[in-house]
């Protein structure tokens, strides 16, 4: 039972603007959530409801599952430094 990719408006521009080299490495792990969207290393942040973190390399990849409408919906992507600026706590 394969889930279906999705990314947040935002999600989708942080993506784009990201180098070829690393949108093609981090495209090929988040295809990878659509199989398993609860793959070996991930972790559920704090203090967030829903919300996972997927490390590669110094990149991060938060994404939410939603398991009903067997929906990974990616919400952020960016540099390990960046990434969790913004989110609503």
């Amino acid at each position: 039972m394969a889930y279906r990719i999705e990314f947040t408006p935002k999600a989708k521009r942080d993506f784009n603007a990201l180098d070829k080299p690393i949108r093609t490495r981090l495209a090929r792990r988040i295809d990878s959530l659509a199989e398993n969207p609860f793959p070996q290393g991930i972790k559920k942040l704090a203090g967030e409801k829903d919300l996972y973190r997927l490390r590669v390399g110094d990149y991060r990849i938060l994404y939410q599952v939603q398991g009903k409408r067997l929906v990974v919906l990616v919400v952020g992507i960016g540099h390990r430094g960046d990434v969790y600026r913004g989110l609503k706590r």
